[in-house]
């Protein structure tokens, strides 16, 4: 299993343009349409060059996003977990 690391939390219209492209791709897995105010997490997949993208308001609590890392064989590190808790 691979470890997920917070790269940081931003709103949309903030995002470094380097995760543009994975936002757009994730937005569009999701049939959503990106508002400048929308907060993104940025998520590093330790031993590969994948970025992982999560929409905060998608999400009610912790375990939605876990869930979500596992399908990817992915696994938040401990201190990832505790900043994302104090962003849902």
């Amino acid at each position: 299993m691979f470890v997920a690391t917070l790269v940081g939390v931003f709103r949309f219209k903030d995002l470094p343009d380097k995760y543009g492209p994975f936002a757009q791709h994730k937005a569009s897995i999701e049939k959503r349409t990106i508002e400048d105010s929308d907060e993104i997490a940025i998520l590093n997949i330790a031993g590969t060059e994948s970025n992982h993208v999560l929409f905060l308001d998608s999400y009610k609590n912790i375990k939605e996003i876990e869930e979500e890392l596992k399908i990817v064989d992915a696994e938040l590190n401990y201190n990832s977990k505790k900043i994302l808790e104090g962003h849902l």
